[in-house]
């Protein structure tokens, strides 16, 4: 599954929410998101118009490993 190129850090926020993540604080143009499903599991996310793609590969990696998914059906249900 290829990785979306124009995503934006909120944006990617926003799509995270379907797995429980919220933002927790934001400290400078980063935003730490925490969910309390399947265990506690924090990220942070860099606030930018665009994220790059070994960044947001990096985030999508560790959500799906939490989540016990791969990153291709984490990306497929944020895409939805």
């Amino acid at each position: 599954m290829k990785l979306p190129r124009d995503l934006s850090g909120e944006e990617l926020a926003k799509r995270l929410q379907k797995f429980g993540y919220k933002v927790s604080r934001q400290t400078g143009n980063h935003l730490r998101l925490s969910t309390t499903l399947k265990g506690e599991h924090h990220i942070t996310i860099p606030k930018h118009r665009v994220l790059r793609v070994g960044t947001l590969s990096g985030i999508l990696s560790d959500v799906a490993d939490h989540m016990g998914m791969t990153k291709g059906d984490l990306i497929k249900t944020i895409q939805d």
